[in-house]
């Protein structure tokens, strides 16, 4: 399986249409149509419905768009972390996090470190623990703020009180 018809598939699945995922790929209809068929045959399974004006996710097509979202975020994350120079601080800070009290300490923290250093884009995702969890697993994001009673051992945390937040 290749990163760049995962690409193809995400296009395609976005679109919900192959001729507006071709165009949008710059690639022509019946080249996308053989890419995606061909991942189709290396996988076993259909992928796709296809429809005349709509083309819709089959249940595997869904699960392989979750899966290629983060195959895709995890390797354009790994591109950016190669590129970033010694010289200039610069990079991608992916965080994940509850909406809590606690965020507005973080962003504020992050106002400022930006303010520093105006190359270092945050890239910041709300969930629940669990998925905030399930994306510090993933390596989808680099830190985490949750709610949480008790810290599995694999992981540096920092408790915060609430009380202790400023308002």
């Amino acid at each position: 399986m290749e990163l760049r018809v995962l690409k193809y598939f995400l296009s395609v699945a976005r679109n919900e249409n192959i001729s507006k995922a071709a165009e949008e790929l710059h690639l022509t209809q019946p080249t996308l149509s053989r890419q995606l068929s061909e991942l189709e045959e290396e996988l076993g399974t259909r992928l796709f419905v296809r429809g005349k004006r709509r083309t819709t996710l089959t249940e595997e097509g869904i699960f392989l768009k979750e899966r290629a979202r983060e195959i895709v975020a995890l390797a354009d994350k790994t591109v950016a972390q190669f590129l970033q120079t010694e010289e200039n601080i610069a990079g991608e800070i992916y965080i994940g996090c509850g909406e809590t009290a606690a965020m507005q300490e973080v962003i504020r923290v992050l106002a400022a470190l930006r303010q520093s250093y105006p190359h270092i884009l945050f890239h910041i995702f709300s969930g629940n623990e669990e998925s905030i969890t399930d994306m510090l697993q993933k390596g989808l994001v680099d830190f985490g703020v949750v709610c949480r009673g008790h810290v599995p051992a694999e992981y540096v945390y920092l408790n915060v009180a609430e009380d202790s937040l400023p308002l």
